[in-house]
């Protein structure tokens, strides 16, 4: 599928403040893929797929994780975790997409992983910052961006964990591995 129905396919079936941050996200990723030596055109696959599951029913999330061998401990944490990985088996299985690395990309977009790729990263961050996101800590966010992929990924982390704890909600527990992963990163 060209790029054009691609955009098409997702914008249609997304509320237009999800499909503004989509353009956000698609934006940033290419910004991030110049700056840190990554593949822009992978980043910017990666960003128009990255939400397409977001507004499905989460019965229907729920149902692609449980019947495809994805990961079943998700169900057992927020939903908001379940579109990442529903929508990577949906960029696989209706628009062909094959390229595991931006699928994975899709996959981790939102709990991260260990051992992150440099596609991960972008999206990732990308995700955090792009120009419509405002909450408290977004701006330092940007500011580390210039500057390290990690840094600015593990101020994002930190951001979503004390998020999850003012709200008393449990946490996935491959966000706090993969913020001691990008720790360990910076270190060596």
């Amino acid at each position: 599928m060209n790029r054009e129905k691609l955009i098409a396919a997702v914008k249609e079936q997304m509320p237009e403040r999800r499909w503004l941050h989509t353009l956000g996200v698609m934006e940033t990723s290419v910004i991030l893929a110049k700056r840190f030596g990554g593949d822009t055109e992978k980043a910017d696959l990666a960003a128009i797929l990255h939400d397409y599951c977001k507004y499905w029913p989460v019965q229907e999330q729920a149902k692609i994780i449980r019947d495809n061998a994805l990961p079943q401990d998700l169900l057992q944490f927020d939903k908001e975790l379940w579109h990442s990985h529903a929508g990577a088996f949906i960029a696989k299985s209706q628009f062909g997409i094959v390229d595991e690395e931006v699928l994975d990309a899709i996959r981790y977009h939102t709990s991260g992983r260990e051992a992150m790729t440099l596609l991960d990263k972008i999206v990732c961050l990308a995700d955090y910052m792009e120009p419509g996101r405002d909450f408290p800590s977004v701006d330092r966010i940007r500011e580390l961006a210039e500057i390290s992929l990690e840094q600015a990924l593990i101020a994002g982390f930190d951001s979503t964990i004390a998020f999850l704890l003012a709200k008393g909600k449990r946490i996935y527990p491959l966000t706090i591995l993969t913020r001691n992963d990008l720790i360990q990163q910076i270190k060596t």
